[in-house]
């Protein structure tokens, strides 16, 4: 163990960075699987698609949508060529969260990236497959929905921005040594 102040030997430090990077890997291969394993089963055997809309509590339904933009109604895919541009811009933004967890060195972040690759891979997978993403979960309080429909994929990447927002703006980086894999 090395002293306070004195950095772990390289070899350790490599060793440290490839289990914290296949600890990334491995939770947004999870989100991908879980995402993907339950718009199968809203797609295929619950035929979401065919009923519209489940109610399930007074406050959560399942409804079916097919999404073709991004958050908010935002870059609406009308065409192909801008349902393939989409897929390009998100793909493009997932291959940097990758690089950004592959250089980072901080637990909490790498897992809040894993989770927002993931959520991301999901996502991109439903627009190549359907043209659309397929969004189901509807939270909702009476007639106020503080939340549109959304998905598993979007539960991850939304969990995985917000954490890396609070820690950027609550967590002091000098004293974060504890949590990289230096330590």
């Amino acid at each position: 163990m090395a002293e306070p102040g004195v950095q772990a030997a390289p070899e350790a430090a490599d060793a440290g960075a490839g289990r914290l990077r296949a600890t990334g890997l491995a939770l947004a291969g999870g989100v991908f699987l879980i995402d993907q394993l339950v718009k199968y089963w809203v797609i295929g055997p619950l035929a979401l698609q065919l009923h519209g809309q489940i109610v399930l509590l007074p406050v959560f339904n399942l409804t079916w949508v097919q999404n073709y933009g991004v958050s908010l109604g935002f870059l609406t895919a009308s065409s192909d060529l801008a349902r393939w541009a989409l897929v390009a811009m998100t793909g493009l933004i997932a291959t940097g969260v990758l690089v950004w967890m592959w250089r980072e060195r901080s637990r909490a972040d790498v897992w809040a990236l894993g989770a927002v690759l993931g959520g991301a891979a999901g996502n991109i997978l439903d627009r190549i497959r359907f043209g659309y993403v397929v969004d189901f979960l509807d939270l909702h309080f009476g007639d106020f929905r503080p939340f549109l429909v959304f998905n598993v994929a979007d539960a991850a990447i939304t969990i995985g921005v917000l954490t890396l927002l609070g820690r950027a703006l609550l967590v002091r980086r000098d004293n974060d040594s504890s949590e990289t894999i230096d330590a």
